[in-house]
């Protein structure tokens, strides 16, 4: 059934003909089924509170003047001092049934358990396993180990102080920079070895996007140079914007079938990879490396690069933009608008939805009233546009269950905590990542669905966050969000990790992540717990002795889970021996990272 439906959207791409898909009346019912964009549409139907300024009056310089959006004639530009006041209301549930067993038959409670075994769970005991981010520069540019003296003594502190493993970056730039086909796995083999004696569980990131640009991206690692210089012959190969702005972040999926990187696909090129990963760990897998997360976009997330911080094109909390505007995605688009019967939604993306650090009364598609986003041509836009992200995800997924399976590793997958504006009928910086959540339309429950195809795990950020902590002008809501994804997660039977977005030290963030990784979800039903909870990064700041006192508590209690009901003082006082036991390895790491 895999190579079946690679195969089709190979065709299709190749073609750019989309493929037909077979619906029932019931399914073209469910606005939370997944379908291809012809099946659709050929019947028409600590304090961080911060002061933010508004970036609207910023003008970006338009490379070209798009075409009027579809489906309005021009509007009035809205007064920019106008701020949403659009009030959170309850989120309408969607009654979505689904079928696992497309691809992965498995039992959701045992996938926990297992997951959970193998050092710091107890089975049949609560509590969350607690995962440790190394740093995004552990390898080097020449493929060793870098401060290896510091990752040593940082292994060695984590692994006493109860911490169940570390997730390492494996970067394409690095491992496949020499030439096609050529994986030079240098570090990575050392620092992997390094794990296992210190006897941290790994979760690997396959991590397919360029760094640097990102929150939090400290260095620089460029996408493999061979595949650079295929986008420089051929710009459309970058995302790109309705200005003409290219992102290089993270090859389109406009072209992932298209033999467009020296003769292969990009999906070739991640499966290949994957596959010399596994050829290369294949003694660790199972045991050291336990979790594969599949890298489907900037940052290694599955969204669209709408929200790019370099050269400062956006800024917090800015609704982002579109990025369809590549030749391989346009022709996409045009497809799938001659398809529904509507050739004139083919001719361009919305052209109404702003600018990148407008926010959503500023625009036309996004505002409130009248909004283009609830019309005929945006429901088709949207559609297409995550469905295109959503079969991007499944062509990779279904080859990393390939070439995984009876490895014994979990799978897993990346997906943005978009928080801002999240309490307008319209989410806008959701939409422009590719996510289709509005007040009216779940985005998440097809993700779900799509990962409990292949049995992988959800995981997401901002765990740490609090909605009071965030600009309330903005409408930021991400523990109702967190809510929503979990909700969908539990509905769909698919296991749910988290990370938290920003680095935090504090024990109101450490409170926040405990609560978040069991959620009572409804009055009936058991607290749902996070198969695994991922803490953003290892850094000096991590080994102060302060920070290092309140994180080893923070691990102990998430071991324990919410039903010790101890108190943050009992935690600590049980802890100090880990403390104790771990001041010169702290000691050690802090002073060698600095230096």
């Amino acid at each position: 059934m895999n190579m079946a439906m690679s195969l089709s959207h190979q065709i299709a791409s190749l073609s750019g003909t989309p493929i037909s898909t077979t619906t029932t009346a019931s399914e073209l019912n469910d606005p939370t089924v997944s379908l291809n964009a012809a099946s659709i549409w050929k019947s028409p139907t600590a304090n961080l509170r911060c002061r933010i300024s508004k970036q609207g009056g910023q003008e970006i310089d338009s490379l070209t003047s798009p075409p009027l959006s579809p489906c309005r004639s021009p509007a009035l530009r809205a007064d920019l001092s106008v701020a949403c006041q659009a009030l959170v209301a309850d989120r309408t549930e969607i009654s979505t049934t689904t079928n696992n067993a497309n691809n992965v038959d498995y039992d959701y409670n045992n996938f926990i358990t297992s997951y959970k075994q193998g050092g710091a769970q107890d089975k049949g005991k609560g509590g969350v396993p607690v995962y440790v981010m190394m740093p995004l520069d552990s390898v080097t540019m020449g493929n060793g180990v870098n401060r290896k003296k510091a990752m040593n003594a940082s292994m060695q502190a984590l692994k006493s102080a109860g911490v169940e493993g570390i997730m390492m970056d494996v970067w394409w730039g690095l491992v496949e920079r020499d030439g096609p086909g050529v994986y030079n796995w240098g570090g990575y083999n050392e620092l992997l070895e390094m794990a296992k004696k210190h006897g941290l569980k790994v979760q690997a990131v396959m991590s397919f996007h360029q760094c640097g640009g990102n929150v939090g991206d400290s260095c620089s690692i460029p996408l493999p140079k061979w595949a650079t210089e295929e986008i420089d012959k051929d710009p459309d190969l970058a995302y790109t914007d309705q200005w003409g702005r290219r992102n290089y972040e993270y090859i389109s999926l406009g072209c992932d079938t298209l033999p467009v990187l020296k003769g292969r696909t990009p999906i070739q090129c991640y499966a290949d990879f994957m596959r010399a990963f596994r050829d290369n760990f294949q003694h660790l897998l199972g045991d050291t490396i336990v979790e594969i997360q599949v890298g489907m976009g900037p940052a290694g997330e599955l969204r669209y690069p709408s929200y790019p911080e370099q050269n400062g094109t956006w800024k917090f909390p800015g609704i982002g933009a579109f990025q369809c505007y590549d030749k391989y995605m346009r022709s996409s688009l045009k497809a799938a608008a001659e398809a529904a019967g509507k050739p004139e939604w083919g001719t361009s993306g919305p052209t109404d939805a702003g600018e990148y650090n407008n926010w959503p009364e500023d625009t036309q598609f996004f505002r409130r009233e009248n909004g283009g986003w609830d019309s005929p041509y945006g429901k088709f836009f949207l559609s297409w546009y995550s469905q295109m992200l959503l079969d991007h995800g499944e062509r990779i997924l279904s080859n990393a269950q390939a070439i995984f399976q009876s490895t014994g590793v979990k799978i897993s997958v990346k997906v943005a905590g978009i928080h801002w504006h999240y309490g307008t009928r319209s989410h806008a910086p959701e939409l422009t990542a590719g996510y289709y959540n509005t007040r009216y339309h779940d985005g998440y429950i097809p993700i779900a669905q799509m990962l409990a195809r292949y049995g992988a795990i959800f995981n997401f950020t901002c765990i740490e966050m609090r909605d009071h902590e965030q600009p309330q002008d903005a409408l930021c809501a991400p523990e109702k969000l967190v809510r929503q994804v979990a909700l969908a997660t539990r509905k769909m039977s698919v296991p749910l990790a988290g990370e938290n977005a920003l680095p935090r030290y504090d024990e109101t963030a450490h409170d926040q992540i405990l609560n978040a990784s069991s959620l009572k979800l409804d009055e009936i039903e058991q607290e749902s717990d996070m198969c695994a909870f991922t803490y953003l990064r290892m850094n000096p700041d991590l080994f102060q002795a302060d920070n290092w006192r309140k994180f080893v508590s923070f691990v102990n209690k998430m071991k324990e889970g919410k039903g010790e009901d101890k108190c943050w003082e009992q935690v600590e006082r049980e802890a100090e021996h880990f403390v104790h036991v771990t001041t010169p390895l702290v000691q050690e790491a802090s002073f060698a990272l600095m230096h």
